[in-house]
């Protein structure tokens, strides 16, 4: 009921309370109808300043003028009925009414004019400086595009008032203006307190946040762009006070080339569309809106599904058709109200600029949308690290013929020199190869199939599609066969058995998968999966075969085949092609007994181990003998990847760096980049991070500069941000990971992207940038994606989030998080229930710093239950002392018997863990309960009580050792006040600071130290 004064009070600090949105607006509205019905002027003004408030941070900016007019009216009959704070509100809010009028095209230019002198008159008479008025001049001089430079000086030069906007505030405009001007540079200097969250306010960071990113994009400051648009976006998602600040990140997406995120903005503000109290602001989302389809639909995705207006469905051609008539319309009548082109002039700016990279900003974000473009190389992302990747400008041009016959030769040219394009040679004459007929000067028809059939098969191994894989290289092998090329065809044949076994489901066991023979009727072959075991059978007969072939076709020029005569290229003699083709036998031959050995490790047969000796080092020798250092290279690289499995590190490296050397001598430097890749992740395990970057950035950079697009980029760039990590350059691991992820969405691989994510979240919270970590988090677990992860992972992404968001005091959706966990965990085997049991615990504390106890309560029972099932001591006597702090906090006073009931809960929790329990500190947890206990004694005035309670905590964090002494010296600093403030024994409380002080000191806490110092003065001096 708010029938008096006293009810409609306690109702509006309730509804302050409340975070601004419709419900508290309505309050507001209903309880300025409720103050009225009193007739007391003094409840009227605390009511219309709380429902002021509310329309202003929820963009009701018609309604807010109408209010302050009921305002100013009681000010002028009552003064009296004002508080000190509420006056000075008075004065205050005179810019709030100024920023509304400007913000409504139906209200005269000459009212906006004529309101900003009426508030110098009213600052004036009361005897105020002018700079907040001056401030308001050269928001109007902005917005309408005329005098604001002059209006601008006049403004930064007056000194500030205690009614000027506050710092941040302020700050905020005289970067936008910056930006206005065209010097980025400036503004994002001028921002820099906001930014680096030295200035804050209600409305800041996130609206310079915001304003933020494009200078920021366009002085190639990007790492600092992704954290910006992470955590500022999170901060004006739906908020419909900040229309004008959702706009400009989805412009932010569309110029960044992250359109699928700018996608998923709009679906997440669609309420937005259908708000139009503040139309400038308005304006502004619809023109990011338009940015942002406008985009889409230039790039051919017109038809694209996206989120609109509720109440119908929309396409990106649509909602853009839409868009551009509601802000053309909103535009022209600003314009017309000012009599200047500005507002329309800025919309169309906004529209005209293109993106501002070549390749998307990775934001270490999933998004539901996949451009069609192709995915960036490494050479061309604007975020490339600086030591050792190419520029696009570095990378060798190939010259495509245009010539169908000469660039069969081409490609062929490119295969014998084993270099990476070849494979982007052999996809363009399969392509041209449809549709031009083939040329007899290539030779026998049976060779040039047989090269597409090597090709394609290359494609399915890389897909692991293992029945097409085995079925073209058999078709590879018949097709040499029958123009002469043996060894070619004991090649091809070796390596579907020695690739074969280890490619998609294959295992021990036998399988048949069916693939397409080529044939015009679709028919289908049936495909025979070889066990390992037959395949090592057949791979000792391929050694005999070559043994016997070598003494039929040896290493010469002599007597060639004509399919051998047709593919020899460049000078490149037939005796050479078949050592090239031995060599790549053996290689395969090795390369099946490394795998099988790798399934054995760590415990492996000595017959596995003898077969792999024997297959390297027949590879080394003869490769080693046939001047081809590359293989050599290849033996080592297996040999290494061994012995570090093996944990000899040491032979690992040794054997790489020496692979490295090969592959410089054989003059094929693309051969280098795995083996960089494998000696980089021993040298992170070697704790050597440096020189793994070094490493790792090569790799990449020799894979753009020699086109190797079977390179792993994605899993290179996560063990890049792995290295950066272990380095110390989080912003580096940021970027690497971001990218990684961005090449795993755009690979399909959704669970290697969504896991490298959460390695990109915790790397963010170690850096001190929870608000990104947190961001990261929900775009991993949003959509239907936590499906993609294991249930333990998944586990520990919800818990990741859920402190995430309690740090960042968001407590409900905290909560919600920790819920979910709890629904996951529930179900888990015996031996992990005190999973659940620390669920509960972080679910019931969270409960109650949202203030929502009952649910806490139930949360608290829930624990102590699973505790009882599945002990986990120290979160639940860490969940007894929280509540214990929390009722403190809640209740003051009242709530000395419940806190000391749940700290009585934390003994006799420790009490029956202490016998067996030996997995945590007993002497912290017990003595953390004591200085709680002392705490809340203190805070009742039990000061006798609270001392006897701080020196048992005392006494038990000095069993601790050195990993007591921190504690130890908290709890003593403690004991000090209680005597000195409490007991009145301020002697004794000096008395007992100096040796702790010297105790810390010799511990090596000098910072605790100095704390007591202080403290130990301040009580000498008082």
């Amino acid at each position: 009921m708010l029938d008096t004064p006293e009810a409609v009070f306690e109702a509006l600090r309730e509804n302050h309370d409340r975070p601004h949105g419709l419900h508290r607006t309505v309050t507001g509205e209903e309880l300025v109808e409720a103050a009225e019905v009193l007739d007391q002027a003094d409840v009227l003004v605390t009511a219309l300043l709380e429902l002021m408030t509310a329309y202003e941070f929820t963009g009701e900016h018609r309604k807010s003028p109408v209010v302050f007019a009921r305002l100013l009216k009681l000010w002028d009959d009552k003064p009296e009925s004002f508080s000190e704070w509420e006056a000075h509100q008075v004065f205050w809010r005179f810019k709030w009414v100024t920023t509304s009028l400007l913000q409504v095209p139906e209200v005269p230019l000459a009212s906006v004019r004529g309101w900003t002198e009426r508030m110098r008159e009213r600052y004036e008479s009361a005897r105020h400086e002018m700079q907040p008025v001056a401030a308001m001049r050269f928001h109007v001089a902005a917005h309408i595009g005329a005098g604001a430079d002059d209006a601008f000086d006049l403004w930064v030069t007056r000194p500030r008032t205690e009614l000027s906007d506050c710092e941040a505030c302020e700050t905020r405009s005289m970067a936008a203006h910056l930006v206005t001007s065209g010097d980025d540079t400036a503004a994002l200097d001028r921002w820099q307190p906001v930014l680096d969250g030295a200035q804050s306010c209600s409305e800041e960071p996130q609206m310079s946040q915001a304003r933020a990113l494009l200078p920021l994009l366009r002085t190639g400051r990007l790492d600092e762009a992704r954290s910006h648009h992470l955590t500022g976006y999170r901060k004006v998602r739906g908020n419909t006070g900040m229309q004008h600040e959702v706009g400009l990140h989805l412009e932010f997406c569309a110029l960044s080339r992250n359109e699928g995120r700018g996608l998923e903005i709009l679906a997440e503000n669609r309420a937005l569309f259908d708000a139009d109290g503040a139309p400038l602001d308005r304006l502004g989302f619809l023109t990011g809106v338009e940015v942002l389809v406008a985009r889409l639909v230039a790039e051919g995705h017109g038809d694209t599904a996206v989120a609109g207006p509720p109440g119908r469905n929309w396409t990106a051609d649509t909602l853009l058709a839409h868009a551009r008539a509601e802000a053309g319309r909103l535009a022209a009548a600003f314009d017309a109200r000012n009599g200047t082109t500005a507002v329309g002039d800025r919309r169309r700016a906004r529209l005209e600029r293109a993106p501002l990279l070549d390749t998307a900003l990775p934001l270490g974000l999933r998004a539901t949308f996949a451009r069609s473009a192709a995915p960036a190389t490494a050479a061309t992302t604007a975020a490339a690290p600086a030591a050792g990747v190419a520029e696009a400008a570095d990378r060798p041009v190939v010259t495509v013929p245009e010539d169908f016959t000469a660039l069969v030769r081409e490609a062929r040219r490119r295969s014998s020199e084993g270099r990476p394009v070849e494979s982007r040679l052999w996809t363009l004459v399969e392509e041209r190869h449809a549709t031009e007929p083939y040329d007899e000067a290539l030779g026998p028809r049976e060779l040039f199939d047989a090269e597409l059939a090597l090709h394609r098969a290359a494609e399915f191994g890389n897909a692991e599609r293992r029945a097409e894989f085995v079925a073209e290289v058999d078709r590879a092998a018949e097709l040499y066969t029958a123009v002469g090329m043996e060894w070619h065809a004991l090649s091809a044949r070796t390596r579907g058995l020695a690739f074969g076994p280890w490619l998609g489901d294959s295992d021990e066991d036998t399988a048949t998968a069916t693939a397409d023979d080529g044939a015009d009727d679709g028919a289908g072959t049936e495909v025979r999966a070889m066990t390992v075991a037959e395949a090592r059978a057949a791979l000792d007969a391929v050694l005999d075969e070559a043994a016997v072939l070598r003494e039929k076709a040896p290493f010469t020029d002599t007597a060639p085949s004509a399919g051998e005569t047709a593919s020899a290229v460049d000078g490149h003699g037939v005796g050479a092609a078949r050592a090239q083709e031995y060599v790549k036998v053996l290689n395969s031959v090795a390369y099946a007994a490394y795998r099988e050995l790798l399934t054995e490790l760590p415990e492996a047969a000595e017959e596995t181990v003898a077969r792999f000796d024997r297959a390297v080092s027949a590879l080394r020798a003869e490769a080693g003998a046939l001047a081809m250092p590359h293989q050599v290279a290849s033996a080592r690289q297996f040999v290494a990847d061994v012995a570090g499995r093996r944990g000899d590190l040491a032979m690992a490296e040794a054997e790489l760096w020496a692979s490295l050397a090969d592959v410089a001598a054989a003059g094929r430097p693309w051969r280098g980049s795995r083996a960089r890749c494998l000696l980089a992740q021993f040298l992170i395990g070697a704790d050597r991070p440096d020189e793994a970057l070094e490493l790792l950035h090569q790799a990449i950079a020799d894979a753009v500069r020699y086109d190797d697009r079977d390179f792993p980029m994605a899993p290179t760039y996560a063990l890049l941000g792995h290295a950066a990590s272990h380095a110390g350059d989080a912003a580096g691991a940021v970027r690497h990971l971001s990218e990684a992820a961005a090449r795993f969405d755009q690979a399909g691989e959704a669970a290697e992207a969504a896991s490298v994510r959460l390695q990109l979240t915790d790397v963010l919270s170690e850096s001190g940038r929870p608000e990104d970590a947190v961001a990261v988090l929900e775009s991993v677990l949003g959509d239907g994606s936590a499906d993609l992860l294991d249930d333990r992972v998944l586990a520990q992404a919800r818990l990741s989030l859920g402190r995430g968001l309690r740090d960042l005091g968001e407590f409900l959706p905290a909560a919600e998080e920790f819920l979910r966990l709890a629904d996951l965990v529930s179900g888990w085997p015996v031996e992990d229930r005190a999973v659940l049991t620390l669920v509960a615990t972080d679910a019931a504390i969270t409960l109650a710093l949202a203030d929502r106890w009952d649910a806490a309560g139930t949360a608290y029972d829930r624990a102590l239950a699973a505790h009882a099932e599945a002990p986990n001591t120290p979160r639940t006597v860490h969940m007894a002392r929280e509540f214990a702090r929390l009722v403190m906090v809640e209740r003051g006073a009242e709530g000395v018997a419940e806190a000391l009931a749940h700290l009585d809960r934390g003994d006799e929790l420790l009490a029956a863990a202490s016998a067996d329990d030996e997995a945590f500190a007993l002497w912290y947890e017990v003595g953390s309960v004591e200085y709680r206990r002392g705490r809340v004694l203190a805070e009742a005035e039990r000061f006798p009580e609270a001392l006897t309670a701080m020196e048992a905590a005392i006494a038990t964090h000095g069993r601790g050792g050195a990993d007591g002494e921190l504690p130890r010296a908290e709890a003593v600093r403690m004991a000090a006040l209680i005597e000195a403030n409490g007991l009145e024994l301020r002697d004794a409380a000096i008395a007992r600071l100096v040796p702790e002080a010297a105790r810390c000191r010799a511990a090596g806490h000098e910072e605790a130290a100095a704390i007591l110092d202080q403290l130990r003065a301040d009580l000498q001096e008082a």
